[in-house]
């Protein structure tokens, strides 16, 4: 392998920890600042939280909903130009056309709108006694799967529930996705039963790296995210975890391991697909 193939075989991914507050102002200027101290330790690729300019909750989405291009995705631009990185902006609450939508901005490193993700699997559950919640009351899903390129590899995009279901990660898999990444706010009943659960069970499933970012834990918030920000390698490794608190989390991502890995278990040569397959009915972009 030449030696430019080895350096791009391997990148830093950076995963922002976010504290969300109910300004949205604070929650923009801190996620900008810590791009930028993301980019100054090496990284490549910086991920951003679930709903990291605003609470989380039905109750907030409208009153914090912007259209695209708006005050929210022009700070992700400026701060993935002016840091060289690509951004996967974690997701904002999005108006368009009188609906709302979960959405999730990446940027290159020129500044530009590279990929909108809307959130496809909106999160109606009843735990009861513990949680209930019901994103449909306000929001809209999203109808398209989500790839971007990297000089390094494709990246699939999903948003915290879209996690659940393995059909998407499959198919992100077979478009030849060596990274995936969701932005999520898992709670304190979901996060501690399932969060790295999930996150590892795609990983090996797929042999890809798995990245979640989650808003950082606030107990007085009306929605209690778990924290614990994670990265996963394709073995079904914990690479890098935070904790409860505002952190940044760093990890190296080997597109080599990853190769030996898919040649040592050669599962996507063996699946039967005579028998059974994942397929996509229905693609698009936005």
């Amino acid at each position: 392998m030449s030696t430019l193939g080895r350096a791009m075989s391997k990148f830093r991914l950076a995963v922002v920890q976010l504290h969300v507050t109910s300004v949205k102002a604070d929650n923009l200027s801190r996620a900008r600042r810590l791009v930028k101290e993301a980019a100054g330790r090496g990284s490549d690729v910086v991920l951003l939280p679930e709903c990291f300019n605003s609470p989380y909750g039905t109750s907030f989405f409208s009153a914090y909903a912007e259209r695209i291009p708006g005050e929210s995705t022009e700070v992700l631009s400026q701060a993935a130009k002016e840091n060289k990185v690509y951004l996967v902006g974690g997701s904002i609450p999005e108006e368009d056309g009188g609906k709302l939508y979960n959405t999730c901005t990446v940027f290159g490193p020129d500044g530009k709108l590279i990929l909108k993700h809307r959130k496809i699997h909106l999160f109606d559950i009843n735990v009861p006694g513990k949680i209930k919640f019901q994103e449909s009351e306000m929001l809209s899903p999203g109808n398209s799967l989500s790839v971007f390129e990297t000089p390094f590899c494709k990246v699939g995009v999903g948003i915290c529930y879209d996690m659940r279901f393995a059909e998407l990660a499959q198919l992100y898999s077979r478009k030849g996705c060596q990274l995936l990444v969701y932005p999520g706010a898992f709670n304190m009943t979901t996060g501690p039963a399932h969060w790295e659960l999930l996150q590892r069970g795609r990983a090996v499933d797929n042999q890809v790296y798995v990245a979640t970012a989650s808003p950082a834990r606030d107990e007085t918030a009306s929605y209690v995210a778990w924290g614990h920000s994670t990265v996963v390698n394709p073995w079904g490794e914990v690479l890098s975890k935070a904790g409860a608190e505002e952190e940044v989390i760093y990890a190296e991502i080997d597109l080599q391991y990853l190769a030996d890995i898919r040649q040592q278990i050669p599962i996507t040569t063996q699946r039967r697909s005579d028998l059974y397959t994942v397929t996509a009915v229905q693609e698009g972009s936005g």
